[in-house]
């Protein structure tokens, strides 16, 4: 996966010890490792009935939407926002993750092999999600698509 190596960077940057976080993502057969919100990003978690089409409502109007995640059976997706947004954050039905909290990641450059997986990967630039471009994206997700046919999911 190209930026994989750079993502991974990123991600482990938040980690007490980067180099452990690093070691962990190689030897754990799920890929995954336990990683501190509020550092360098929060994660917003939607249920998927309203994630996946606030992904397709994004992905529509940016090039490139931030790292977005979905666990064990696609029954939530987590948006990467900047840090402070989980603090802030009003919206009902959104559970926040952020300063103080930890949160399952997956290795971005490895095949998933269960429970949660990158639907867009991070590439190490730091983009993340707008938080008030993702309400608005929000809003036009819930009121449902303009030409009444329902969005399939990934």
């Amino acid at each position: 996966m190209p930026g994989a190596k750079t993502a991974v960077e990123w991600l482990a940057a938040v980690a007490p010890d980067p180099e452990v976080c690093r070691l962990e993502w190689e030897r754990n057969p799920l890929g995954i490792a336990l990683l501190p919100a509020g550092r360098a990003w929060d994660v917003l978690i939607l249920p998927s009935r309203l994630g996946y089409p606030t992904l397709d409502v994004l992905a529509r109007v940016l090039d490139r939407p931030g790292p977005v995640l979905t666990d064990f059976g696609d029954a939530r997706v987590g948006f990467l926002v900047p840090p402070g947004t989980a603090a802030r954050w009003l919206g009902t039905g959104v559970r926040t993750v952020g300063a103080g909290t930890w949160i399952v990641v997956p290795h971005p450059g490895r095949l998933p092999s269960g429970g949660v997986r990158w639907l867009i990967a991070p590439d190490g630039s730091g983009t993340l999600t707008d938080p008030a471009l993702l309400e608005l994206a929000m809003h036009e997700a819930a009121a449902g698509p303009a030409d009444g046919e329902e969005r399939r999911r990934r």
